[in-house]
C-alpha cells in the first residue's frame, strides 16, 4: 500500500472534522435534532407543520458549502469508477441499509457514536464491514 503525500491534508481534513462536529452540536443545541441527512431528507418527503423550514435549510447548507468553496479554490476533480448500473444499484442498497439501519453514517456515525449510542455503534461497524468487504470482493475477486 502506498501513500499520496501530495493527497495528504490533515490540517484540513482536521478543520472539516471541527465544522462538521461544531454544526452537529449546534443543531443538537438549538434545534434539539440529530444531524442524520437520511432522517433530515425524509422529513422533506413527508413534512410535518412546522418542521420544514430548518431541513430546507441544512439541505441548502450542504449544496451551497461546495459552491462557496469553489469562489475560493478549485473543486477537487471527481473520477468515479462506475458505470450506471453500478451506481444505481448502489444507491438503492445504501437506501435500503438507511431504512433497515434507522439512518444512515452522519445519524450513527457523528452524532450516534459522540453520544456513546451502543445500537450507532453496532450499525457503524456493520456498514463499515459492508463497505470493506465490497471494496474487497470487487477490486480484488471479481476484476
Amino acid at each position: 500500500m502506498n501513500i499520496n503525500w501530495a493527497g495528504f491534508t490533515p490540517w484540513t481534513s482536521l478543520a472539516g472534522g471541527l465544522l462538521i462536529g461544531l454544526a452537529v452540536a449546534l443543531l443538537i443545541l438549538l434545534n434539539g435534532r440529530i444531524a442524520g441527512i437520511s432522517g433530515i431528507v425524509g422529513g422533506l418527503l413527508r413534512p410535518s407543520k412546522g418542521d420544514v423550514f430548518w431541513r430546507i435549510a441544512f439541505v441548502a447548507g450542504l449544496v451551497a458549502a461546495p459552491l462557496a468553496y469553489r469562489l475560493e479554490a478549485a473543486l477537487p476533480a471527481v473520477s468515479i469508477e462506475a458505470g450506471a448500473p453500478t451506481l444505481i444499484v448502489a444507491g438503492l442498497l445504501v437506501g435500503l441499509g438507511t431504512r433497515y439501519g434507522s439512518g444512515c453514517t452522519s445519524g450513527h456515525g457523528v452524532c450516534g457514536l459522540s453520544r456513546r449510542s451502543l445500537r450507532s455503534l453496532a450499525a457503524t461497524a456493520t456498514f463499515m464491514t459492508a463497505g470493506f468487504v465490497t471494496v474487497f470482493v470487487v477490486r480484488h475477486l471479481i476484476a
